[in-house]
Formats: structure tokens, sequence, C-alpha cells
């Protein structure tokens, strides 16, 4: 049976803490690599048929690149602090604390792209391959500065979570992926009612793979001791597009992948706040995130109508650290 969930580590390849990629098998659509630089250290970026998000996850980043083909850039226009040089430009992406500190500056880079990133602490590029109609349309490089980041609150009660909409067809114009993190404050649930995209119906739902890559931390405000251990729980099961099952407790680093089927709920334990990152992409034309609810908890969503949202979201950088 084939493998969707894996523990922080089991990726590692090539230098990068997890790599995500058509080398998994059952694997096509996205990709998602992690990487943990200090000083001095970098991170390369090969050019090909493959589009990038640069999402700094703890502290901040340069990225030197060069684009080859049609693309042009918009980073310098956007604010990014940028420098010419006749081969290159470097964008330096201010980051934060964690990911609990509100969203980062983000960049994207198109088709034909390499890079190198440079700084000190833990990034994520989310990835998708180019092919076929989608290819014929480079996109420019965009870099979108925190400030600019669309934060979503969404659900209610204790249904109640954050979002950060870098990568979304509204925020983003990319070729084929979706790319959004969310953070779900302790003893809430997020990503349900479950829900599964894995048929094309024009309109009302999407094929897309999806990527969860997980971190979690004792939440705001708490004093726990030394031995905390930050958990999450995340599942997925079957639907007619393929089996598939993961009941798993989630810590940082771990990552879940979904070709398919229902997933939900992801439910942050009392105490520790629950953060993950999605990346979604698939072989339909349109670049659209569209859903269908498990018809046995659907209605869950009528039933947060009047309540009130969850007064510590939402969450920013805190002052004075």
């Amino acid at each position: 049976m084939t493998q969707w969930f894996y523990r922080n580590g089991e990726l590692a390849r090539d230098g990068w803490q997890s790599v995500v990629d058509g080398e998994l098998e059952g694997w096509q659509h996205t990709g998602l690599r992690i990487s943990e630089l200090s000083n001095g250290e970098t991170a390369t970026l090969e050019s090909g048929e493959i589009e990038r998000l640069i999402i700094p996850l703890a502290g901040s980043f340069q990225v030197t690149y060069a684009v080859t083909g049609r693309a042009v850039t918009d980073a310098a226009e956007a604010g990014g602090s940028d420098t010419d040089t006749a081969q290159s430009r470097t964008v330096d992406l201010v980051g934060r604390r964690s990911v609990f500190d509100g969203p980062p500056d983000v960049l994207y880079l198109p088709t034909g792209t390499s890079a190198t990133i440079s700084g000190t602490g833990r990034v994520a590029v989310a990835e998708a391959p180019v092919s076929g109609e989608a290819a014929a349309q480079q996109h420019p490089v965009t870099y979108i500065p925190q400030a600019d980041v669309p934060v979503e609150l969404r659900g209610a009660g204790r249904s109640s979570r954050q979002v950060h909409n870098y990568g979304t067809p509204a925020a983003l114009a990319a070729s084929k992926f979706i790319v959004c993190e969310v953070i779900t404050p302790a003893e809430n649930w997020s990503s349900f009612p479950a829900h599964k995209h894995d048929t094309h119906v024009p309109g009302t739902e999407s094929r897309l793979e999806e990527i969860y890559y997980f971190e979690t931390a004792v939440s705001r405000g708490l004093d726990a001791p030394a031995e905390a251990d930050p958990f999450g729980l995340f599942a997925t099961y079957s639907s007619s597009a393929g089996d598939i099952d993961i009941n798993a407790i989630v810590r940082t680093g771990d990552i879940a992948l979904v070709p398919y089927g229902y997933h939900g709920p992801a439910a942050a334990a009392p105490g520790y706040d629950m953060y993950y990152l999605n990346v979604m992409a698939g072989p339909d034309a349109e670049r659209v995130w569209n859903i269908t609810d498990d018809p046995a908890h659907g209605w869950v969503r009528a039933s947060w109508e009047g309540q009130e949202f969850d007064s510590r979201l939402p969450y920013r950088e805190e002052e004075g650290q």
C-alpha cells in the first residue's frame, strides 16, 4: 500500500529536510521542499518546468534568482529589496519568529527560474510541475510583502481558524498551484467538515492533490514545562476515487499527502497550537479550489451561524519578543 503520511525527516533528500515530488509513488501534481539554514548555508533550486513559491517559516531570507524565457519581474516594483546584476536579482524576504507570528513575505518564481536561498531559519518551497497548455504562459516573478498577504478568519466558535491566502487565485497569478497556510489555536478544529476534491465536476468540485506540512507549538500565553510535547491530530478516509486512511498524531515537520479521498479534521490538542501549509494542484485546466463536503458532516457549517469567532485570533507577531 502506498504511504501517504511521513514523520519529520523521513523525506530528507539531497540536503533538504523534506522533499515531496514526483519521485514518490502515486504523486504527480505538487511538490514541497523544507530546509533549515544557518549563516553561510544556502539551498539551491534548479531551473525547469516547475513553478515555485518561497515561504519563510521561521527567520528571514535572501533569494537570488535568474529567469529565462519571457517572464518579467515585479519584485522591485512591489516593494521588495531588489538588487540587479547582469545575470540575476536578489530579493530580501522579511520573515517571522515562527509560523504563529503572522504571515511572511513570499516570492513566486515561474517556470524557467533558478534560485539560491540564503539566511538563517526554516524555509518552505511550494512547487508544481507545469506542462501542456499551462506552460504556454509564463507568469512574472511576484513578490508579496507580509502587509499585503490576505488574512482570512474562517469558521466560528471551536471551528475558528486563521488562513493566510498568499498563493490562492485571488492573490497570486500562477499556472497550477494553490498555496495557503492555516493556524488552528489550541482545542479548535480545522479542515472540517471533512471534504474532498478528487473528481472533476465543473463549478462544483476540482481534482487537486494536496500536501499538508505541519508545525505545532505550546499555545500562546501558556507556561509549559520543558518536557511539553506539542501535537495535533489529522485524519483522511476513502472516497470513490481511491482508498486512503490516515489517523495520525502530527508534530512539527510531519507531512500528510492527500491524493484523493475525504480529509479532516485537523484538530489542535488542548495546550498546543497547530499550523499547516497546504499545497494543491491537479490535472484540471482551471486553477480553482472547489470542494464537496462529506454529506454526513456538511450540515455542521450551518451550525456556525450566530456563534462568536474565537477572540484569540488573528495571531500576529507578538510585541516585546
